[in-house]
């Protein structure tokens, strides 16, 4: 490589890092802490490349690109940011950012891309559309390769009037990009429709939906189970919007193209719909996002009022082994379960394969001729318990954690069936009282006594 690159973030290694690998590409480096510095290199005619983080000390990176743009018309800005939401990538690529990478990035990855951006002309930017009106955070987070290149194909497709067919598993967020498409579009001010089989059973509701999107977006959720006759409305909406038209996009869990070869969907609706396909990634495909979902939600909890929780090491092993049907949705439930049922700040293993476990209720186990078997029913949720785990084993130390499972609810039935008397308890289990007085501890059982049993 040949040229000057100019380095701003406040992370002392990451400048070290990158002056190191860019000095021994052949590229003289200018690095800095300070945007103010940055943007004085940049007036002055320093630089053929910036590489520039989103939050420092005395500003926001993304906001001094339209800055940097009209000093330095074509000046490529590569943006690196710790800030991996989809709102970061959009607003890199509405801001005309030659590149944006999450952190942490890969180094030769970067080395490539500012290699290209060395390269190429880029064109002068358009004028910046206002932020006045977007949200603040997104919930849509994540690192993994996967969902950067989301985020970018996302920041691509917004500002096109192409329709977008948008695919992947329930539960992955398929309705959420589409209305994030339109909340970071030129459209964002005109209203976001979802159209339903019942908005259009009838001859005159395509009328009234596109009446109701005035030019805005309207999505048709999960198209391929909408029958052939609204197929046949929709495809004469889409040719007739009338004089405002709206942006069309559609959500499918399953293939369209093989529903279209089956005769399920229509091969004219097809085509029409599928101007930009957009797959959104299940949650077997980004296990490495999943710590970072669990931290985003346990906070948005405790910012909700919550108690603080945080996942022990073994409940997080737990989670990523999970094979998650039901993707980041499923995810979600079960976080605000354990915000609820945890005991301690830390969540423990026991109490996080509660949750994934959901443990058969125990019915009249010891007796009647149409009941489950104690063992049966142990035996059907060890089974579902080995399952959770795929093709890994779970952690160690199963043995005891199922018997401590087992233990606690059997010792607290015990005691509340005793009124709390601890010596009739221990006789009714057959142990000796401070053998269970040592159980009580250990478990960390609360006794109360309601009245004394004769």
């Amino acid at each position: 490589m040949d040229g000057t690159i100019l380095v701003a973030d406040d992370d002392r290694t990451i400048r070290t890092v990158l002056t190191q690998a860019l000095t021994r590409a052949g590229c003289k480096v200018h690095a800095t802490s300070s945007l103010t510095t940055l943007m004085r290199w940049v007036k002055e005619g320093k630089g053929d490349v910036v590489i520039t983080d989103v939050m420092m000390p005395d500003g926001n990176g993304l906001e001094m690109l339209p800055k940097i743009s009209e000093d330095r018309p074509g000046l490529p800005v590569i943006v690196i940011s710790a800030q991996n939401t989809i709102m970061t990538a959009i607003q890199a690529a509405e801001a005309e950012a030659y590149d944006y990478l999450p952190k942490p990035f890969d180094l030769p990855d970067l080395m490539k891309r500012t290699s290209k951006a060395l390269e190429v002309k880029r064109r002068v930017p358009s004028e910046q559309q206002s932020d006045s009106a977007r949200p603040d955070e997104l919930p849509l987070v994540g690192r993994t390769p996967v969902m950067q290149a989301l985020y970018r194909l996302v920041a691509r497709v917004m500002n096109t009037d192409l329709p977008v067919l948008i695919s992947g598993e329930s539960g992955t967020g398929k309705s959420l990009i589409a209305r994030e498409i339109h909340d970071f579009s030129d459209r964002r001010t005109l209203p976001f429709v979802v159209a339903t089989i019942a908005d259009l059973v009838d001859i005159e509701g395509p009328a009234r939906v596109l009446a109701k999107a005035k030019g805005g977006t309207i999505l048709f959720d999960e198209i391929g189970d909408i029958n052939d006759e609204v197929q046949a409305r929709i495809v004469r909406m889409i040719d007739g919007p009338g004089e405002y038209a709206p942006r069309f996009m559609a959500t499918s869990q399953g293939n369209l193209a093989d529903a279209m070869e089956k005769g399920d969907v229509r091969q004219d609706l097809y085509y029409r719909l599928n101007g930009a396909t957009v797959h959104v990634p299940s949650l077997r495909e980004r296990v490495d996002d999943i710590p970072l979902l669990v931290e985003h939600f346990l906070s948005r909890a405790e910012r909700e009022g919550a108690p603080m929780r945080v996942l022990s090491k073994e409940s997080m092993e737990l989670f990523r082994a999970y094979s998650w049907p039901g993707n980041v949705r499923q995810l979600e439930n079960s976080v605000k379960r354990l915000v609820l049922t945890a005991r301690t700040e830390e969540v423990t293993l026991p109490e996080a394969e509660g949750i994934l476990g959901s443990q058969p209720q125990v019915g009249p186990l010891l007796g009647g001729e149409d009941t489950e078997k104690l063992s049966a029913s142990v035996a059907r949720h060890l089974r579902r318990y080995f399952d959770l785990h795929g093709n890994m084993l779970p952690p160690a130390g199963l043995y005891q954690r199922i018997l401590r499972e087992i233990e606690l609810p059997l010792i607290e039935i015990a005691l509340d069936a005793t009124g709390g008397n601890q010596a009739k308890c221990a006789d009714l289990l057959g142990i000796n009282r401070n053998t269970l007085r040592k159980k009580i501890t250990d478990l960390d059982i609360n006794v109360t006594r309601r009245r004394k049993l004769m």
